[in-house]
């Protein structure tokens, strides 16, 4: 296996916010469907009810419900992230090498959407969603690493995330920046905003599309017990979120103290890394609330760090950047 070369950072203080209890969740039985590949970070479901992702390869692969038959369908040739099915079918792809890409399932032709951004190439493309108008917007975690070393931008502590919209003159505009690591973005029922994630402030908030907050930024769902990654809204309005890792206390002692200890901790070998703990762990906020109101969390010894997910046809499907699967629950035993 080649070796990639580690990135310097450059850390700064930060203090990370304090931690909210969240009530219990359900702990459902977990099915877990094969992949000819790792990493399947994100999963979205077309109007056929077949569910798409993409491999850390760069392969999309289409996963038909039924079956659980997976089908390679196109590839990258970089690292796919989070996907979104578009209004006219096409499956909208996140990539961290080649930017903002769609794909078109009847000829299986990829386009490029967006590879730059004022002058600079996208680094961390991560999550993209479409309103009901055609316009897409989309997520840059950090404008400063690939995906390979995320773990760099979080160490770093530096808000260097955005939010986007995409015109359809192919135009890219920043509706958000100072963003700490920017994830998941999915717009709420009436569209009224789009909620989205910022993994390491670990929290959800709204950036409001019309209205009288039209342009400003409210939370949602603040001081959360772990780090959220995509999400998606559910047929009722929910807010899924997958949870990817419960707070990392070693860090969070770390990012208000002096910066040189996280270079130091960062020249460590893999090994002596801080390691997710791999949960199935996955919350459903009240789009006006914030309040949890449904969700699941378990174990199982073949899949965990759950990345995204979606409802489809009675069931919660889930991705990950630690398995060769994904996996789904019963839609019905996640509620509280």
């Amino acid at each position: 296996m080649r070796l990639v070369r580690k990135p310097r950072i450059d850390p700064v203080r930060w203090q990370p916010p304090p931690v909210d209890p969240l009530p219990e969740v359900p702990s459902p039985d977990v099915t877990v469907v094969p992949l000819p590949g790792n990493g399947p970070e994100d999963v979205v479901t077309d109007a056929s009810g077949h569910i798409w992702t993409g491999l850390e390869d760069g392969r999309i692969v289409r996963i038909s419900p039924d079956r659980g038959a997976p089908a390679v369908v196109a590839d990258t040739g970089g690292r796919p992230l989070g996907l979104h099915v578009a209004r006219d079918g096409r499956v909208l792809i996140c990539d961290s090498h080649r930017g903002l890409l769609a794909l078109d399932p009847a000829d299986r032709t990829l386009t490029t959407l967006a590879e730059s951004v004022a002058g600079r190439p996208l680094m961390f493309c991560s999550n993209v969603t479409e309103t009901s108008d055609g316009t897409i917007y989309f997520t840059e975690s950090t404008c400063d690493f690939r995906f390979e070393h995320y773990t760099a931008a979080v160490i770093e502590a530096r808000g260097r995330g955005g939010l986007f919209k995409l015109g359809a003159d192919g135009t890219v505009t920043q509706l958000l920046d100072g963003l700490y690591f920017a994830n998941g973005v999915t717009p709420t029922a009436d569209e009224s905003a789009l909620v989205f994630a910022e993994t390491q402030a670990r929290r959800l908030s709204k950036y409001w599309l019309s209205g009288p907050q039209a342009g400003s930024v409210t939370p949602l769902a603040v001081h959360l017990p772990g780090m959220p990654d995509n999400i998606s809204t559910g047929a009722d309005g929910r807010i899924w979120t997958a949870m990817v890792a419960e707070v990392n206390t070693a860090l969070e002692w770390l990012v208000p103290r002096a910066p040189v200890l996280r270079k130091l901790a960062w020249r460590l070998p893999e090994r002596l890394q801080p390691h997710i703990k791999p949960e199935v762990w996955a919350l459903a906020f009240d789009p006006g609330s914030g309040h949890v109101v449904a969700g699941l969390r378990t174990k199982h010894p073949e899949f965990g760090v759950v990345t995204g997910l979606v409802e489809s046809a009675g069931r919660l499907w889930m991705g990950t950047i630690n398995y060769p699967a994904v996996a789904h629950v019963d839609l019905a035993a996640t509620g509280l």
